[in-house]
């Protein structure tokens, strides 16, 4: 058996990674088992709503990250059906809690970030976490694919929409919604001329979405129901296939965001199914039992349609440091008094009521919003395009504009 420190964190994604750093802010010591053998990128780019920005600003880096990443100022929604606008919502009017900020954010650089603020010995790489078993004195065993044991007072499950943890909770696996992502990134040796706007594309049941990241690098996406038809053809399709399949489906948009997606080097493209779990699961289910919880997409993966995933995480991660200030370790073994294991069962309780009705909020708008621009009936794009495209885009940074007071490490 091997002692470890009193809280074990799998995952080194952004939720896991931001909970090790707000938890070394507050001096307490964390250990992340990352299965990979390096920090993985995956999904290129994300968009940092206000709220990321506010969680990064409280973890102590978000300054850091604007200098590399500049600020969009607004989105506009285009038909790709008549090629006509038909909304701009600015994101430089002030929301309930201040300024609203927006910024397109290259994954890989927000994770080096929130991973150099940390301990060197904080991020244990090639640790597969197979099985979790009980312990007694309330502690908890994790077992390892190398066949190592480690012994925690507190475990969170930060691991992704294919959790350990989560399943070790009861959570089912997340269901696939039928629904289908491409996305990609365009990089400009000498700079690009793209505007700092969120170019959103709506009609004939695609959404793409184009943005700049800094000013060599511009992300796009596109999210659609693939039909029989192209479920056969994308299947085994390569990246060249996938760039031209996205291509083929634009429309009347603009020859630059043609050329934009042209211009994308095929290593650059990504396919990948949209998963989540359903809303019943995110209301009802053991998002903590005990002394284990689940925070970020292990908790509630959820459609991408507002940009939400990794900035709810951001929050995950900043709530549950704070709870976990509140749970004072007063034994320096690693089996668990009493006292100690109904503190951390509090906190974790609370974490859970404060996190849930946030995911279940943000879960169900976005399958509603995700249903209304992707919808092809005719009477939903008429509606869409002449009434609802500006009250759609304006849940973007309605649903970002999450209380600060809530992130802040100290009161």
């Amino acid at each position: 058996m091997e002692s470890n420190v009193d809280i074990v964190i799998v995952g080194a994604g952004i939720s896991g990674l931001a909970l090790a750093l707000g938890l070394h802010r507050l001096g307490i010591k964390s250990l992340v088992l990352e299965s990979s053998d390096s920090l993985r990128a995956a999904g290129i780019a994300f968009t940092a709503w206000t709220n990321a920005w506010r969680a990064l600003d409280a973890l102590g880096i978000g300054e850091s990250l604007r200098q590399s990443h500049g600020q969009i100022l607004g989105v506009r929604t285009t038909s790709i059906v008549t090629g006509k606008m038909t909304s701009y919502v600015s994101f430089t009017d002030k929301g309930a809690y201040g300024n609203h900020e927006v910024r397109c954010v290259k994954r890989k650089v927000l994770l080096e970030a929130l991973a150099k603020e940390l301990p060197s010995e904080t991020i244990r790489y090639s640790s597969k976490v197979v099985a979790i078993q009980e312990f007694k004195s309330f502690s908890k065993i994790v077992h390892l694919s190398n066949g190592s044991l480690l012994q925690t007072k507190v475990l969170i499950g930060c691991d992704g929409v294919n959790s350990v943890v989560a399943k070790w909770l009861g959570f089912e696996k997340p269901s696939l919604t039928g629904r289908m992502a491409i996305r990609g990134c365009t990089y400009y040796n000498e700079g690009h001329n793209f505007e700092p706007i969120f170019e959103l594309l709506v009609g004939n049941g695609y959404r793409y979405g184009v943005l700049p990241c800094d000013n060599s690098a511009v992300f796009w996406f596109i999210t659609f129901y693939p039909s029989i038809q192209e479920s056969e053809l994308l299947e085994d399709a390569d990246q060249s296939k996938l760039k031209q399949f996205v291509l083929s489906k634009l429309g009347k948009g603009s020859d630059e965001i043609r050329t934009i997606i042209e211009g994308s080097e095929v290593e650059e493209i990504v396919r990948s199914s949209i998963g989540c779990r359903t809303i019943w699961d995110v209301l009802f289910g053991n998002i903590s039992k005990d002394n284990v919880c689940v925070a970020g997409d292990a908790c509630h993966p959820m459609p991408p349609y507002l940009g939400q995933g990794g900035c709810t995480a951001l929050e995950d991660a900043l709530v549950l440091a704070r709870c976990l200030r509140a749970a004072v370790f007063k034994t320096t073994l690693y089996s668990m008094s009493e006292d100690e294991f109904r503190d951390v069962t509090v906190v974790l309780k609370k974490f859970a009521r404060l996190r849930r009705w946030r995911a279940f909020d943000i879960t169900v708008t976005s399958h509603v919003v995700g249903f209304l621009q992707e919808c092809n009936w005719v009477g939903t794009r008429v509606l869409r395009e002449n009434l609802f495209s500006g009250w759609l885009a304006r849940f973007y940074v309605k649903k970002a504009d999450f209380d600060p007071r809530e992130l802040a490490l100290e009161n």
